[in-house]
């Protein structure tokens, strides 16, 4: 049985654990606004500018724009966006679990191998993908709490060259999606070549009144850059919420589970202390009647 001081300082040592765990749950949560507010920001301006892209589209009668090139997949470029810190609960492992089973479909996809290269943002994403095995050919990371849109800019810019190049014959993105606080879902989607988006029936018809100039292949070669950028910002921000929910839910569960032992740990100094002072005394009326 463990003496009454090494149950005292375990009892000091899980204290100190659950009051960090408890800060760390209340920045998590200061940060989880902000950046669940972010990306409720981002989200109708990305629904907009794909509604802009389907517009022009709509214009053109072919493929006028490289990054709308189809070819046949031998080669993928995948970006595959993590956290760099841990503490996240199973969010890292459940993206990265994707990807794995992902990588493994495309593989066996029409009994044709695809090679598949990584471009990793975030640390933990990197290391589970080197661990694998996978190719990596580009790693960004340290983006911080609040990355903007010039911080993405670089990643947007590598995977577009890649695809003009014919390096990678399809871009795709995976990531861990918010859906609410307790709720984040991985993702994976292509990013290029870009998908011509559908209209509706009724944007159909209203589209005859928009005048495009110079030209709508001119302004599809403009939109186009700037849609694959938006659409990777959107994936960063979308996993930075993800992270700073699953942060706060993991904290929380570790605040609640320290207090817990806390209290596991008191009842065993309790008992412990209880049967220490009845032997003690036992000892004492032992003694004493020896003695008479």
């Amino acid at each position: 049985m463990a003496t009454l001081r090494e149950v005292r300082r375990r009892i000091a040592s899980v204290t100190n654990i659950a009051q960090i765990t408890k800060a760390m749950q209340m920045v998590a949560a200061s940060r989880m606004k902000r950046a669940q507010d972010a990306i409720l920001a981002a989200r109708p301006y990305s629904d907009e500018l794909r509604a802009a892209l389907a517009r022009v589209v709509a214009a053109v009668d072919a493929e006028v724009d490289p990054l709308l090139a189809r070819r046949p997949v031998r080669k993928i470029g995948l970006v595959m966006i993590t956290t760099d810190r841990g503490l996240v609960g199973s969010l890292n492992a459940n993206a990265v679990r994707a990807v794995l089973r992902h990588i493994t479909d495309e593989a066996q996809a029409d009994g044709k191998r695809a090679e598949i290269t990584a471009v990793t943002v975030g640390r933990k994403g990197r290391d589970a993908l080197r661990r694998a095995g996978i190719p990596i050919s580009a790693h960004f990371s340290q983006l911080g709490d609040r990355p903007s849109f010039a911080d993405v800019t670089p990643i947007a810019r590598v995977v577009t060259d890649d695809f003009l190049a014919e390096t990678y014959d399809r871009i795709e993105i995976a990531y861990s999606t918010f859906i609410n606080t307790l709720s984040q879902r991985p993702m994976i989607r292509t990013v290029l070549p870009v998908e011509r988006p559908e209209m509706g029936e009724q944007e159909s018809q209203s589209n005859d009144e928009y005048l495009f100039e110079p030209s709508p292949e001119a302004v599809v070669s403009r939109l186009l850059p700037q849609y694959v950028a938006v659409d990777i910002y959107r994936a960063v921000l979308e996993n930075r919420a993800s992270e700073q929910s699953a942060q706060m839910v993991a904290m929380r569960s570790a605040t609640d589970n320290a207090n817990e032992l806390i209290g596991d740990l008191t009842l065993v100094y309790n008992k412990t202390r209880q049967a220490n002072i009845t032997r003690e005394m036992t000892e004492i009326a032992s003694g004493a009647e020896a003695l008479g």
